[in-house]
């Protein structure tokens, strides 16, 4: 059987800042536009909506309909569903140019993982969905008594030897390049009191119960690729932590291509939640 890194050959384009299914910044130094077109677009969606709540749910549910997403799009005209996923196909494409490819290329076990199968129209919705969060909570988050931030190892830098080292709940990073977008985050977390960990070994569902024994108010906020930023998002609120969080500007780490390229995420978006 073919492992995904034995699947991985060819590496990604260099200018258009490629990711393996999506990219928030193709062609581009920044991701700012696709910020303004998810919000511009969220808000275009809620004109038919009671609230942010409701639509959230109808896009969670559309999005547990992998099957008969195509078909809503090809043969139905006038439902709410399909003009939910006609706007998003219109406004999204652009970010999601690698899915199509990437879903043919899989192999073995990889076709059944939840993760890695996401239809184009599934990550519209999750794009979606991680605004609406964000809208919902976020002053939720930045009330809370304590506030820890995740962030995924694959956004270090490269060429350096990391000297992150492993603390009270998970690894933090030691400042050891200033080219480290790890490092960047952390600083900015840090200056709006955000505690700041690299994922690698925390058990989150462990930490909360903890917290809340303790009898402290907890928000998280993480950053992720979109599937896995998502699936973080649910398990938080599953367990009534207030979340916020971020998608990398791409997914450009081993579990995708093989090995890691680096990555970024927007700062700015990350400033904007931070903010009161």
């Amino acid at each position: 059987m073919r492992t995904r890194q034995a699947q991985a050959s060819r590496h990604p384009d260099p200018e258009s800042f490629e990711g393996k299914t999506y990219s928030l910044r193709p062609a581009s130094a920044v991701s700012d536009g696709y910020y303004e077109i998810i919000g511009h677009l969220t808000d275009t969606l809620l004109q038919s909506w009671a609230n942010e709540s409701e639509l959230l749910v109808r896009i969670r549910t559309l999005g547990k309909q992998k099957r008969s997403l195509r078909r809503v799009l090809t043969n139905d005209t006038g439902s709410p569903d399909a003009h939910i996923l006609r706007s998003l196909r219109e406004a999204l494409s652009a970010f999601t140019s690698g899915v199509q490819n990437h879903l043919r290329s899989l192999q073995g076990l990889d076709r059944w993982s939840r993760t890695l199968t996401l239809s184009e129209e599934q990550y519209h919705l999750c794009m979606v969905e991680i605004e609406l969060v964000n809208r919902i909570y976020a002053g939720r988050f930045r009330s809370c008594d304590r506030k820890f931030a995740f962030l995924p190892h694959c956004l270090r830098d490269l060429s350096a030897d990391c000297r992150s080292a492993q603390r009270d709940i998970d690894y933090v990073c030691k400042g050891c390049s200033e080219a480290c977008n790890v490092n960047h985050a952390s600083k900015t977390l840090r200056l709006y009191g955000v505690k700041p960990y690299i994922w690698m070994t925390a058990n989150l569902s462990s930490l909360f119960r903890k917290v809340k024994k303790e009898g402290n108010s907890l928000g998280v906020l993480g950053i992720a690729c979109i599937p896995e930023l998502v699936r973080g998002m649910r398990m938080c609120l599953k367990h009534d932590v207030p979340v916020v969080g971020i998608p990398l500007d791409a997914n450009r780490c081993a579990r995708w291509w093989g090995e890691f390229y680096s990555n970024t995420v927007n700062e700015k978006k990350l400033e904007s939640l931070l903010k009161d």
